[in-house]
This record gives C-alpha cells, structure tokens and sequence, in this order.
C-alpha cells in the first residue's frame, strides 16, 4: 500500500485527504478495521511512537490514550489497586499486562480519554480487547492482534472501529518535513535517547530518587516527548495522573495537570467511592457526575431534579476542608516538564499534589530560585538538559 485516501482532513470541508510516504515507499501500516481519519492517523503514529519508547525504556509492555494529537494518558504495566480496579471500572475482568496498561492509561484521565485513540506496544490479546470493547474509543494502533482480539474488536462501532497494525520494524527517514502554508519545514527527528543517564545533575540538597521514581520520571518524559507543547506530566506508580497539554505560560500546563492529579486522586476518596449511583447510569455519566462532585460545583449534582437522575439519594457535601485534607495525603508524584521551570511558581504548585521528584530541563536565568523552592519542600530535582517541544 503506497497510498491510502481519507475521508477528509482535519475539518469536513478540507477535502484531497490522504496519506502516502515522500520517498514513494509502501506505507508502514495496515488497516485491518475500518477507514481512519485525518486526525485518527495523527494520534496512531504519535502514540504508537510513544508506547514503542515506553516499553523499551522500561522493559514493560505499554499503552496510550491520545487525544487531538496529545496523551491523555499512558502507563506501563504494574500492579493495580483493587481501589484503581474500581474507579477505572475492570473489576469484573481478568486483566493481562496489556489490559493493565492500557486501563491505567484511560483511567487516569477518563473525561480526556473519551473517544480516544488507544495505542499499544504488543500484540493485543483478548483481554485488551475486551476492555476497548467496551469503552468509547474510535480506534487502536498495536505491532499485531490475536485472532480473538481481532475478532472482539470487529464487533465494535457496528463494525466500523478503526483496527491498525503498526510494522514494529519500521524505522522513518532521519529528516522528517511537513508543509505549512505551502512552506515545507525540515528538521531532524527527534530520538533523543531518554534513560536513566538524563537524571544524574541533580542541583538540589535532596539528591535520592529511587528506582521507582527515576521509572516515573522517564515516563513522565517520555511523554512530554508526544505532547504538544508546553506540556508538564505528573507520574505516579507507572501511569500519568495528570497532563497538561498546550498550553502558552508554564504555570498554566502545571496547574491544569495537577487539578488532573488532584481529581485522579479524588476519585479514591472514600466518599467518592460509596456514591450512591443509579445501577442504570454509564460509565461516562458517572465520570462526569464525580469530576463535578469532586470541583467546586458540586451543588450542580446535588441539585433537586439532578441527583435523582444520578443517584439513589442525594450524596453528601465533599467540603474544601475535606479536599484538602484528602489531597495532602498524596505523596511520592513525579513531575516532568519539556523545557525548563521559569519561576519557582510551578513547585509550589506541584508540590500541593504531592511532587516529590521532578525531571526539568534547566537553564532557566531563574534556575536559583527553582531549586530553592524544590530545597524547601525537600524535593530532588534532576536538571536533564534536554528541551522536548513537540509540535
């Protein structure tokens, strides 16, 4: 296949959609589902690129869930909480690392991720199947699929859900170019290496970051490296918690993705937990009553005529106070940002969800002040040198 014809491109009314290599070579994919989009492709090859580098980083198989050209999350396979099992809604499957991974990736993020673009790292196998079955996705990228997985996923979208398999071989040009306003750009790709060796400049009085949490900021990285930019990424236990993609002022990427985290961790209060919801409410309607619940806004689902189309009584108030509280609990996140931290603005952020190590470029004319807000919270901050925009 040396061309494959689209519906449309980024908007209906953009027509001549297609895609084929410059260099005239066979298309390193195949469909075996469905007719992908324009923006369905974007997020395939962008998030089948971030899983492959997940899993050779970490030697665990790894999963995405990309949304307009950004992870809304991604995780490598670890071990997951009966509580985790519970908010991300698999206790009732029986889950593979694969599977793992990729409710990780959803779970962390369920708003963002709804009608994702799921990517993984191995073969699917029936598991992984099962749970995008169910789920609101318009589509998969992964290197195969078993002929069950296969055949689960068929069913999906009334058979129209996107099914793509990746070549795991193919290795693109060094240079890559793309047209913008009939202006070609050329530059070469990024594949800068991201291991344990980005995280030894360690300026500040804390210098320990164990295994786990050097995993986490990888990670995190790793991440950014697929995110458009400017990006910040919390990381706990394996799995982003929080995301925050696109935005012009830093503070605001870091805030965005610890209000993620924070809600990420809500979700597991107890309160949160014993919600009284109707046994006919959906997946994504639950979702979005708890992001309500758990905001400043709760009153909207504690409304008359709103809490009985939600719930079997009316839940109680989740007060600041208890917030608060709940929030101070979360420890041990690690944080990485795809260029450097202007002000110590963004640690004072990130340490109220619970920032513990931070992965950040450096470089900044301010770089005293950051690490003298990390030195007060006690936080060990690893200067990479590496800036990793993506756009």
């Amino acid at each position: 296949m040396q061309e494959l014809p689209l519906k449309y491109g980024c908007n209906p009314h953009q027509a001549a959609a297609r895609v084929y290599r410059k260099d005239g070579g066979e298309l390193p994919f195949v469909v075996r589902n469905g007719n992908p989009g324009y923006i369905n492709l974007l997020d395939a090859f962008n998030s089948f690129q971030l899983v492959r580098e997940l899993a050779t980083v970490t030697g665990q198989p790894a999963a995405a869930s990309f949304k307009h050209v950004s992870p809304a999350g991604a995780a490598v396979a670890t071990a997951m909480s009966d509580t985790l099992k519970k908010i991300y809604y698999v206790e009732d499957l029986p889950l593979t690392p694969l599977a793992t991974a990729y409710a990780c990736a959803r779970g962390a993020d369920r708003l963002s991720s709804y009608g994702d673009f799921a990517a993984l790292s191995a073969c699917c196998d029936a598991a992984t199947a099962k749970l995008l079955q169910r789920e609101v996705s318009d589509g998969v990228i992964a290197p195969d699929y078993t002929e069950e997985a296969l055949a689960i996923l068929k069913t999906k979208k009334g058979g129209r859900y996107c099914i793509l398999q990746m070549d795991p071989t193919y290795v693109p040009a060094p240079v890559e170019s793309k047209d913008v306003f009939g202006i070609t750009f050329a530059q070469e790709r990024n594949t800068v290496a991201l291991t344990p060796s980005v995280l030894t400049r360690i300026p500040t009085r804390q210098k320990e970051i164990p295994a786990a949490a050097q995993r986490d900021l990888l990670i995190a990285l790793i991440t950014l490296k697929y995110t458009q930019s400017n990006s910040v990424c919390y990381v706990k236990d394996g799995m982003t918690i929080g995301v925050g993609a696109g935005q012009q002022s830093r503070i605001h990427c870091t805030r965005l993705a610890g209000h993620k985290a924070d809600v990420w961790w809500l979700r597991q209060h107890p309160q949160v937990l014993a919600l009284p919801f109707r046994a006919d409410l959906r997946r994504p309607e639950r979702d979005n009553a708890i992001d309500v619940y758990v905001s400043d806004e709760q009153e909207e689902v504690r409304a008359d005529g709103v809490w009985q189309r939600l719930f079997t009584t009316r839940p109680p108030v989740l007060s600041a106070a208890d917030k608060k509280a709940w929030i101070q609990q979360l420890q041990g996140v690690s944080l990485g940002s795809d260029a450097f931290f202007p002000f110590g603005d963004n640690i004072e952020r990130a340490h109220r969800s619970g920032v513990a190590y931070i992965a950040q470029t450096g470089g900044s004319v301010r770089d005293d002040h950051v690490i003298a807000a990390c030195d007060r919270y006690g936080i060990a901050m690893a200067m990479t040198g590496i800036r990793l925009f993506h756009h």
